[in-house]
């Protein structure tokens, strides 16, 4: 099986503190994979990493077999991978049609231009209204992305992520700050909208974790302790003792499933 995205031996310091401590890690083409942890464990740190936002001290970081270091983000963009935040990063005053079509003309090519006349680029429209149904906010394509439930703000971010066809995507939090029922509903979303793609997520909602993830990596203090299916993971005696057991125990006693 091919791997889409590959991490030797990566250190990140940012002085003389070291955040990442050696991390080695290979997702293959089409799994979705959940990076868990305690708070201050690197999680943020190592997306910044993957997606170009921090370069690596040592080591390599490579995306569908090309090494992207020293590489700028949009960089990285074009070599099939695009990335979420977990902060807001939406164009508020326009309409979720317009955010969409703005990750779709960037990803085709089209450039700011005063005498080219967005209505007619029709293979962007047409790809446009495309993400607007994946995401289910066809219906809400003319409300100002200020006026969205948060829950669909979320959506639309994910529609953005994913407007331009990239094979690798990158959620950071992706069901932070929802409801038990927004959650299901928007797990569901990311499967449907990451079907055949590979998928890398940080998050800290445990019934999400082993809902959505093939496979889960557990980083501790910067390092990479487990990297394994969630039954394994849930089983492994070194990250039940460095951070799985205390979070499963406060997500039972709040009744969550996990």
């Amino acid at each position: 099986m091919s791997v889409a995205v590959e991490l030797k031996d990566v250190r990140k310091s940012f002085g003389k503190t070291e955040i990442i401590r050696g991390a080695t890690l290979a997702v293959n083409k089409g799994e979705r994979v959940a990076i868990i942890g305690p708070n201050g464990a690197g999680k943020s740190t190592l997306f910044n990493l993957i997606s170009g936002r921090f370069h690596a001290t040592t080591g390599d970081i490579l995306v569908n077999g090309q090494s992207i270091l020293g590489r700028k983000p949009y960089e990285i963009s074009r070599m099939g991978l695009a990335r979420s935040f977990q902060v807001s990063n939406l164009f508020v005053r326009l309409s979720v049609f317009e955010n969409i079509r703005c990750a779709v003309l960037w990803s085709r090519g089209y450039r700011y231009s005063f005498w080219r006349f967005l209505a007619d680029a029709k293979d962007a429209n047409d790809r446009t209204d495309e993400v607007l149904k994946m995401i289910k906010l066809d219906k809400r394509r003319d409300v100002l992305a200020m006026n969205l439930t948060y829950a669909e703000q979320r959506a639309l971010e994910i529609g953005i992520t994913i407007a331009g066809g990239s094979d690798v995507i990158l959620l950071d939090e992706p069901t932070a700050g929802m409801s038990r029922s927004e959650t299901t509903r928007f797990v569901q979303l990311i499967r449907e909208v990451t079907e055949g793609k590979t998928l890398l997520t940080v998050e800290h909602d445990m019934g999400v974790v082993f809902g959505l993830a093939d496979r889960i990596a557990v980083l501790v203090y910067g390092e990479v302790i487990a990297f394994d299916t969630p039954e394994a993971v849930r089983a492994n005696a070194r990250v039940q003792e460095a951070y799985l057991g205390s979070v499963l125990a406060e997500a039972q006693a709040s009744g969550a499933q996990v």
